[in-house]
């Protein structure tokens, strides 16, 4: 049995395809066990994964539901949800897995950006050191954990966002919460160049502490949807 699953949540990924897929064989190659999850994309993403072989499976739009989706229909030990724009470092399978073998409960990865901007190499760095420091990561940084940790906390909740720092949060209750050793999962640039790199930092720490601050995902969700 593979050691651990891949987990892929996609909604009109047609554009990450050309490296996604790629990077997807390398991970059977080297033993993982895949779920691709779509969410009712309607620009050929399906399609291109079912040429690739790669099902997909289907679930109710959302990253919690489609991530929880993954993860029941896949059998292996160690969870791995994996964003379609974010790529792994060479030895992340084993790097998750070791971490795991030495107690954790579950972890994620150190980032960095598809982009020399120097503003968001110092971004990438502070989500790298928050993760170190207070154990708390985004969805972009590869999170991984124990299943029957994943599977006795009931998954991610189906929240409309932060359900990735929900989770983070509820995990840390229950077990230690690490960085991988290895390489930084690589994250695409282009929602940050999109709408104004200092305009999206902004907004996503605003969104951060408001929800630290306990304002409902719903309504975090609403002003980042409205501020895009």
């Amino acid at each position: 049995m593979p050691r651990v699953a891949v987990i892929v949540p996609v909604l009109d990924e047609h554009a990450a395809l050309p490296t996604l897929l790629p990077a997807l064989a390398a991970l059977a190659r080297e033993g993982a066990e895949l779920a691709v999850v779509d969410g009712g994309s309607r620009d050929g993403t399906r399609a291109a994964l079912a040429a690739a072989g790669l099902g997909p499976l289907d679930a109710p739009r959302g990253r919690a539901t489609q991530m929880n989706a993954g993860a029941a229909a896949t059998r292996a030990p160690i969870l791995l949800f994996l964003h379609a724009d974010t790529r792994l470092p060479d030895g992340a399978l084993a790097a998750a897995a070791d971490a795991i073998d030495r107690g954790a409960a579950g972890g994620c990865f150190r980032v960095r950006f598809d982009s020399r901007d120097p503003r968001l190499a110092l971004a990438a760095q502070i989500m790298s050191w928050r993760a170190r420091m207070l154990a708390s990561a985004s969805g972009d940084q590869a999170l991984f954990v124990r299943r029957d940790l994943f599977e006795g906390l009931g998954g991610f909740r189906a929240l409309p966002l932060m359900e990735d720092l929900d989770f983070t949060a509820r995990l840390r209750r229950v077990g230690r919460f690490v960085v991988a050793d290895g390489g930084a999962v690589t994250t695409s640039a282009r929602r940050w160049h999109t709408h104004g790199v200092m305009r999206t930092i902004a907004l996503m720490w605003t969104l951060r502490l408001g929800y630290h601050l306990g304002v409902s995902p719903a309504l975090l969700a609403r002003w980042y949807h409205d501020a895009r």
